[in-house]
């Protein structure tokens, strides 16, 4: 038998009372149903429809409650923003999951995750409007971070990525880009309250995202590459700042995941709307309704 690997100390930090590192959870605390959120005041609208709450931990942005929704034990978590979060946040659960913290080693069975993220974005298309939801089934990273991890290759659609790079004329001095699907049990769990897209994950707000305030993006007509962009019937259809991390990170560890993003800027029209808690309100309803039933 193959000796197990002991992961030290300083790769994996365990605080003084058996909680993980940033999040400050244990193994305990965590459903195997987690909704991820960015916002820490959006773990409370969650919460709230919870049944019964088991605990409520906070670190940093990282805030976490589980609990019960129609008998099926849950747990919502804020990532903050971008996806160096996703990382830390996807990574430690997994470890809550995965990982026998008294021996450091690998769980001899594995343990399966499901990781929704509900969201919000500005939308990529004309016809696509604020108040929808957009359905990411599969996630674009601009953030470069999955290309940091072995074996990225063997989750990313390497198709259309060649096909996106040579489209865009792919500036070199940028990180690689990345497509990653979604999982498929997922998207049809939510598929008739959502429309399918792909989801461009930025690594910034502004420059990113092809926004110029007093800093000039370095490719002004990016943005239009990407909305003309066509992969057969497919397209592109809104950014926001953490699906790419969250999709390729969990194909990597197995876990299956998936996210729902609320409409709540036209960036085409160049509008956008700040009174969006009702079409968040909704989003987060459904989402709990169809979680309930896995």
């Amino acid at each position: 038998m193959k000796e197990k690997r002991v992961i030290p100390a300083s790769e994996l930090i365990i605080n003084e009372d058996g909680s993980i590192f940033h999040l400050h959870l244990r193994p305990e605390q965590i459903s195997d149903i987690v909704i991820l959120v960015g916002d820490p005041g959006r773990v409370e609208l969650v919460a709230s429809y919870f049944e019964e709450k088991e605990c409520e931990v906070a670190s940093r942005e990282f805030k976490t409650i589980t609990g019960s929704y129609k008998g099926r034990r849950m747990t919502v978590l804020s990532t903050g923003i971008g996806t160096d979060n996703i990382d830390i946040v996807v990574t430690e659960l997994d470890a809550l999951a995965n990982i026998d913290f008294a021996t450091r080693t690998v769980n001899d069975n594995f343990k399966q995750l499901t990781l929704v993220r509900l969201g919000t974005s500005g939308a990529l298309q004309e016809d696509i409007k604020v108040g929808e939801r957009v359905f990411s089934r599969t996630s674009v990273g601009f953030d470069g971070l999955l290309n940091y991890y072995a074996n990225r290759d063997k989750v990313c659609d390497l198709a259309i990525e060649k096909a996106f790079v040579e489209h865009t004329g792919w500036n070199p001095q940028l990180t690689a880009p990345y497509f990653v699907n979604a999982d498929a049990s997922l998207f049809e769990l939510f598929k008739d309250v959502t429309r399918e897209g792909i989801t461009i994950a930025a690594p910034g707000f502004y420059a990113p995202q092809g926004r110029w305030v007093r800093l000039q993006p370095q490719d002004l007509h990016l943005n239009e590459k990407i909305e003309a962009f066509r992969f057969g019937e497919r397209r592109i259809t809104n950014f926001e700042m953490e699906s790419s991390a969250l999709a390729g990170l969990a194909a990597l560890m197995g876990h299956k995941a998936a996210t729902v993003c609320t409409i709540i800027a036209q960036r085409i029209a160049k509008d956008a709307c700040t009174d969006y808690k009702p079409f968040v309100r909704e989003m987060i309803e459904d989402a709990l309704n169809k979680l309930a039933t896995i």
